[in-house]
């Protein structure tokens, strides 16, 4: 329930932000894609903070608590600067310029933004793991249970996330956005209250210290005893000497029984010399000097993960257009449904990527997967690191799509001397390529949070949960940065803008196919790394 509702409240508002930005607060079109993009980019950013806290201090229940009251605050503000007119710029005048707004309208509309970032912050790293707690992983009902959790939460983020870019963006872009952006934050009120409802019943899991400290304690415990010599035997069968020992902490959540090999360097930390202290529990005094081989173990399996994990950030360049320059093509595009007077809302655009990606995962899951697995003999058809290379490929064909379309709407819009606007189906023409892209990140992105969660350490899963959005944020940053550099680069002199105001004055299919370039370009690198990665056993 928590989890239904906070999806429809805040990607309600979230998704339709170009929009209201545009129409709402009169912003110019590269200013809007900027604010955008740096906004997703914090709210993906802030998983890390908050995964932080959840696994250092406060506990993933706090975390989730206090982020859904921050979230629901953070929706009340944005409506707040559609429902009172002095929170907003006036509307324009026929035949005027549009006025702007202030700098108190500015601040208070990026105070709701604020909220809304620690609310992401919070419940983005926190709500899977937290899911997951609920479920004794050492029983067969609680891995069956923690499977069915993970399929409920898939389905039901998409089924959010649909309603979302299809009525509530509708209600807001054709009925009123004071309605429209009320109706995220009342149901922003339901998922806090569902939260709260079933506190007494959750099992809390207290939090088991930061990550990060132990990450640095086997960094600076191995670079002070670099000069030691490793044992030849494995560390699990060297344990049983004096050379090397092995701490296990007491909680369950902590074991991690599998070693691997490569970068033996960092075993170095878990070697006890005469020097080296061992307090009567078990534990070494200076964990600055001396660590387990489970620490070190951590560390190793974040240096593997992390170059794979780096592939996902390009990837995201493609996946980030689909919320700033598609919709500015469906706003220059006929959105009507065949010849009635329905118009497809520009927003709305995005719920075809979720489409896609709903479509294809029972198709590959029922019909594709079996087969697949009569022929590789492995579980599911292909390995994760496969599937996340053909949503790489699946990416550079979408944003090659997506160039040769929009370069037949601008030639096609020229011959009829429209500069705002196309011709019939212009808008269809737009769907192919985001479909194609639903199917990419069904592929690449559930693979990389099966990836994550399988190959980090369990007392790691909130910081496991937050990777992928940080991969999310360092996108999302990126294409402003490019967005900034293109616009920037080709609008001098008698050159024509790429990124022009005006769509069919610019050349958007030269972005999008540099994006494709980048994409091949990532696509090679992402091979070397798969070839190279080892899974845990």
């Amino acid at each position: 329930g928590n989890e239904i509702f906070e999806k429809l409240g805040a990607l309600g508002t979230i998704t339709n932000l170009v929009v209201y930005l545009t129409a709402v607060f009169h912003l110019r079109s590269i200013t809007t894609a900027t604010i955008v993009n740096v906004f997703n980019g914090t709210t993906n950013l802030a998983p890390v903070l908050g995964a932080f806290l959840a696994d250092t201090y406060l506990g993933r229940y706090a975390t989730l608590g206090l982020a859904s009251v921050a979230s629901q605050l953070g929706l009340l503000i944005v409506m707040l600067t559609a429902a009172v007119s002095r929170l907003h710029p006036p509307r324009c005048d026929p035949g005027r310029l549009c006025s702007g707004p202030t700098p108190g309208q500015q601040a208070f509309l990026l105070f709701g933004f604020a909220f809304l970032v620690i609310g992401a912050g919070g419940i983005r790293p926190c709500n899977l793991a937290f899911g997951a707690d609920q479920f004794d992983p050492r029983t067969e009902d609680g891995r069956k249970g923690i499977n069915s959790f993970f399929n409920l939460y898939y389905f039901t983020f998409n089924l959010a996330m649909m309603i979302s870019a299809t009525l509530i963006i509708y209600v807001q872009s054709n009925v009123s956005w004071s309605v429209g952006l009320a109706i995220p934050a009342v149901l922003m009120f339901f998922s806090c209250a569902f939260f709260f409802l079933g506190s007494r019943t959750y099992v809390k899991v207290r939090p088991e210290g930061s990550p990060f400290s132990s990450i640095a304690q086997v960094l600076v415990a191995a670079f002070r005893k670099r000069r030691l010599k490793l044992p030849d035997d494995h560390p699990v069968q060297a344990s049983t000497s004096s050379s090397i020992t092995m701490f296990f902490a007491e909680s369950n959540s902590s074991l991690m029984s599998v070693f691997m090999d490569g970068f033996r360097i960092l075993d170095k930390a878990a070697i006890v010399t005469p020097e080296d202290e061992i307090k009567p529990d078990g534990y070494a005094a200076d964990p600055w000097q001396l660590c387990t081989l489970q620490q070190v173990e951590q560390v190793k399996c974040i240096v593997r993960i992390i170059p794979v994990w780096s592939t996902g950030i390009l990837y995201q360049l493609a996946a980030t257009q689909q919320q700033t320059y598609v919709i500015f093509q469906a706003l220059q595009s006929n959105r009507h449904l065949g010849r009635s007077n329905f118009q497809i809302p520009a927003a709305s655009f995005v719920v075809f990527p979720m489409l896609g990606m709903s479509l294809w995962i029972p198709i590959y899951d029922r019909i594709v997967a079996p087969r697949l697995e009569r022929i590789t003999k492995k579980e599911g058809g292909l390995t994760l690191l496969q599937r996340m290379g053909i949503g790489l490929v699946l990416s550079v064909a979408v944003m090659t799509t997506a160039g040769v379309i929009e370069e037949r709407r601008r030639s096609h819009a020229l011959r009829h001397h429209r500069t705002v606007g196309v011709t019939t189906n212009g808008g269809a023409w737009l769907i192919p390529p985001l479909i194609l892209l639903g199917v990419s990140e069904a592929f690449n992105v559930i693979s990389q949070v099966e990836f994550y969660y399988k190959q980090f350490p369990e007392n790691m899963r909130s910081i496991a949960g937050s990777l992928l959005f940080c991969g999310f944020a360092l996108g999302g940053y990126l294409s402003s940065l490019m967005v900034t550099v293109v616009h920037r680069s080709t609008g001098r002199g008698q050159s024509r803008n790429w990124l022009a105001e005006d769509l069919n004055k610019g050349r958007l299919d030269l972005f999008y196919y540099s994006i494709a370039v980048l994409g091949v370009l990532n696509l090679v690198y992402f091979a070397a790394c798969a070839k190279w990665y080892r899974y845990k056993a």
